[in-house]
């Protein structure tokens, strides 16, 4: 689980693959464009959400996170956000069933191991989903 969520650290495998919309889709590169743009977007409208929210990650007695973290800050929880934002943008481009499926696994991944709260993850999705329809 913990390699899974790793994937979706700093927004890199959704950049990754809207990169390789840009490199393999030259009718609709532009388009491609836009929407890594609303990610890399939502990502960084997190990490300003975290630095001002300052909201610490769970710690409960006798059960210790599985997982490392960039920062102790967990409020909204960036995997959420860069993943729904990668789903709501590129979905106008692709299938949009499988992107929010991964998008999904990566939010909760992120419960699983133990470093975020349920509302951190769904405060992620609405944040994702809102910035995520700007690269539409």
């Amino acid at each position: 689980m913990r390699s899974f969520s790793l994937l979706g650290e700093h927004a890199a495998l959704w950049l990754v693959l809207g990169g390789a919309g840009i490199a393999v889709d030259a009718p609709r590169r532009g388009r491609w464009r836009r929407a890594v743009v609303s990610v890399a977007t939502a990502y960084v409208a997190n990490t300003g959400l975290k630095v001002a929210v300052r909201r610490r990650r769970p710690a409960l007695e006798g059960l210790p996170p599985l997982a490392g973290t960039p920062t102790g800050l967990s409020f909204p929880s960036a995997h959420a956000t860069s993943s729904f934002a990668a789903a709501r943008a590129y979905s106008a481009l692709v299938p949009g069933p499988p992107l929010y499926a991964l998008a999904c696994a990566l939010s909760l991944s992120r419960l699983y191991l133990g470093v975020h709260y349920p509302s951190d993850s769904l405060a992620g999705m609405a944040l994702g989903t809102a910035v995520g329809q700007l690269g539409r």
